[in-house]
């Protein structure tokens, strides 16, 4: 039985780790060629546990270069692209914002926000000139409702939010879908726990103001993003599609504490 992405050509970023190596694992299973692209060179692993039907890339999506290379190896190894998935990104350190510097400013928003951007832009050169495509971003719940002490990760990922849906109008007429995900708090590169732990602990406390009770898992946004990339969704543009347990709408207010949190900065959530 044929797969909800068969024989469709997906690139991946971020696909070494968290949300997007749960996505390429599970676009795999559906019949996609996935296309791994990676900083840190776990996608390698990942590429060759998937086997003749994946492909791992080194990219730096903060350099242009580097992602005018990764979309030419996907067309020179598939041929063409379906399906950009625009996950790569890092959260940094939270602090206030009169304490936040214009370096980690520029880091910041050099990989989430104008990584991007240039994904999208030489993603959609290439969708078009094969007839269309979807793209889903990660963008963050923190760009929906903010979060204390995120303002230069919240501002990068308000920019992605907006990309999408500007984005979504500019090639309606195309045949290119866009959109993108909203996590919430996710059991990933942000949480120290989880280098230690794959799932939560039953003991391992949830954060204030989540409805459903838990943490979001990789998995999560991984069903999401198939949903958007696939055809069932080929009615779908410019969402942004929540996955947060119910957060944003039962928004109070989230501060300084967040239990298991560090600050350290993952190379992909």
């Amino acid at each position: 039985m044929a797969g909800r992405l068969q024989d469709k050509v997906c690139i991946i970023t971020g696909a070494g780790s968290g949300m997007g190596k749960a996505m390429a694992q599970l676009f795999s299973a559906e019949g996609a060629k996935v296309v791994l692209a990676d900083i840190s060179g776990k996608q390698d692993e990942i590429a060759a546990a998937i086997g003749d039907a994946a492909l791992a890339v080194h990219c730096d999506i903060a350099d242009e270069e580097q992602i005018k290379a990764l979309i030419a190896a996907a067309e020179a190894k598939f041929g063409r692209i379906d399906v950009l998935c625009n996950n790569a990104g890092f959260g940094g350190g939270m602090a206030p914002l009169h304490k936040q510097s214009a370096e980690h400013w520029d880091r910041i928003h050099g990989v989430n926000l104008r990584g991007t951007f240039l994904c999208m832009k030489y993603g959609i050169i290439s969708m078009l000139k094969s007839g269309g495509g979807s793209i889903v971003n990660t963008g963050s719940a923190s760009a929906v409702v903010g979060w204390k002490h995120h303002s230069v990760y919240a501002a990068a990922k308000a920019g992605v939010h907006h990309l999408t849906k500007i984005a979504a109008l500019d090639y309606s007429d195309k045949n290119i879908r866009v959109n993108a995900i909203a996590p919430g708090t996710m059991w990933t590169g942000l949480v120290s726990s989880s280098q230690q732990f794959e799932t939560p602990p039953a003991d391992f406390p949830v954060l204030a103001g989540i409805p459903m009770g838990r943490w979001g898992l990789a998995q999560d946004i991984a069903n999401a993003a198939l949903y958007l990339a696939s055809d069932e969704a080929a009615y779908v543009t410019g969402v942004i599609l929540p996955v947060d347990g119910g957060y944003s709408i039962g928004f109070s207010g989230m501060g300084a504490e967040r239990p298991g949190v560090t600050t350290a900065e993952p190379e992909n959530l």
